[in-house]
């Protein structure tokens, strides 16, 4: 059943070593060495040094920088059955780039505070928690996170074999903390992919990427009723979701040692700004379809969130949107008009194209806080769209449009005020071509 499978890796790797005192190339030498000079990202740092290849002047301050990014897309489209097809994608992207200092001391290459930072994407899975209750008041799955942290906190103790020196004011393994970083992310994760939190992957970074779909039908037009009715009856369904670490660097604070003096909790190799999880239907459902009678129809709904988690305060934002979409359209075939352009009487015939669609979307932003039992909304709006066009063919080359788009929002915060837009007008499009 699969028609076609593509895989597309790419990976590119980069070297800057500022200081670099010798002539390089293939050309009349082969240093620093033979493999770096046809591309090889070996390190050539420590044995350059040695050999003198490298400034010793103590002012000297530019950086060693490495840089590394890798995308895996997948792609793939299978038909189960005949008239059901299925496109399947999955990605992963990662980024990293290295920077250090150094300084040259006898021969030697010294590193001087490295800095690591990038970025991260992966596509997964969140089906299973889509549709759990999530309003103002409550959330199903923000109350299964935080219950995950606990369980998180055990596992981390006994993966890292760490000592058990006994548990906080709150009930955690000293060192693991409810507010840590490596406790946090992987409960917020398996509260939201619906993953079991005794076995979820305790990693910020993930390796494989889960697939995600469009799926359209269109197997009814075989049915004797259907065909007799309608020219085209299809069924659409599509789903994406991802994680995404939007940008990780180095804890530099670990040069001190591995113990954040505020909270006594390990700390983290990596400091993470916000991980981002996105899932959206695209569509949830769609119907599209055009009657014998030249009526179409489309009627389409929408559902989308986004959750970002910030270490830097513990503050969950999820964003909820549904949209509801109905168009119909219709075709009067061979039109006629009588026009006097130009002084002289004629005669317009052509087909008139009619279309409208009327789009309804909801919705919210609401921040939830760890620590307190304190939900809160900060935006959001429902906002209803009408647009109508009329398309109508003058001659072969010319043609006018009329259009008019009304859009009517109402936000979910006092501060701000209703809104209406109409937007309405002619276009005129006359082709040259043949």
């Amino acid at each position: 059943m699969i028609k076609r499978l593509n895989v597309n890796y790419n990976e590119n790797n980069g070297q800057v070593l500022p200081g670099y005192t010798q002539s390089i190339g293939f050309i009349g030498t082969a240093r620093p060495t033979i493999g770096f000079v046809f591309g090889s990202q070996s390190d050539v740092r420590f044995e350059a040094a040695r050999n003198g290849w490298l400034t010793t002047f103590p002012e000297f301050n530019e950086q060693f920088i490495k840089r590394t990014n890798k995308q895996l897309n997948i792609t793939a489209t299978a038909q189960p059955v005949q008239d059901l097809t299925i496109d399947l994608v999955a990605d992963r992207q990662f980024s990293s780039s290295l920077q250090e200092n150094f300084k040259i001391e006898s021969g030697e290459y010294i590193v001087q505070t490295p800095n690591t930072f990038g970025n991260f994407s992966i596509s997964t899975m969140m089906l299973g928690t889509f549709f759990s209750k999530s309003d103002e008041f409550t959330s199903d799955n923000f109350e299964t996170f935080k219950d995950n942290r606990i369980v998180i906190a055990n596992r981390v103790l006994s993966d890292r074999g760490g000592a058990d020196e006994g548990v906080d004011a709150d009930g955690f393994p000293t060192r693991y903390g409810n507010t840590s970083q490596d406790v946090l992310l992987p409960a917020f994760f398996a509260a939201y992919t619906g993953q079991d939190v005794n076995r979820v992957n305790l990693d910020a970074f993930r390796d494989i990427p889960i697939p995600n779909w469009n799926i359209k039908y269109t197997g009814l037009m075989r049915n004797k009723w259907f065909k007799k009715k309608f020219k085209r009856f299809s069924l659409s369904h599509g789903y994406r979701a991802a994680y995404s670490i939007n940008n990780y660097q180095s804890n530099l604070e670990r040069q001190n040692g591995n113990i954040d003096p505020e909270n006594q909790d390990f700390l983290s190799e990596n400091i993470i700004s916000n991980v981002v999880l996105t899932d959206q239907f695209n569509p949830l459902m769609r119907v599209d379809f055009e009657m014998k009678n030249s009526m179409s129809v489309v009627a389409e709904v929408r559902a989308d969130r986004a959750l970002s988690l910030s270490f830097d305060n513990n503050l969950l934002t999820e964003i909820n949107g549904k949209e509801y979409t109905i168009g119909l359209g219709y075709r009067f075939k061979d039109v006629k008009f009588v026009t006097n352009i130009g002084g002289e009487k004629q005669r317009l015939k052509g087909d008139l194209n009619l279309k409208a669609d009327v789009t309804l979307r909801d919705n919210i932003t609401i921040i939830r806080n760890l620590d307190l039992d304190n939900n809160q909304i900060t935006s959001g709006q429902n906002l209803l769209s009408v647009k109508f066009t009329a398309d109508y063919a003058l001659s072969k080359s010319l043609n006018a449009l009329f259009f008019y788009d009304h859009s009517f929002s109402q936000f979910a915060v006092s501060t701000a005020f209703p809104q209406t837009t109409i937007n309405t007008g002619f276009t005129l499009r006359y082709n040259f071509g043949n």
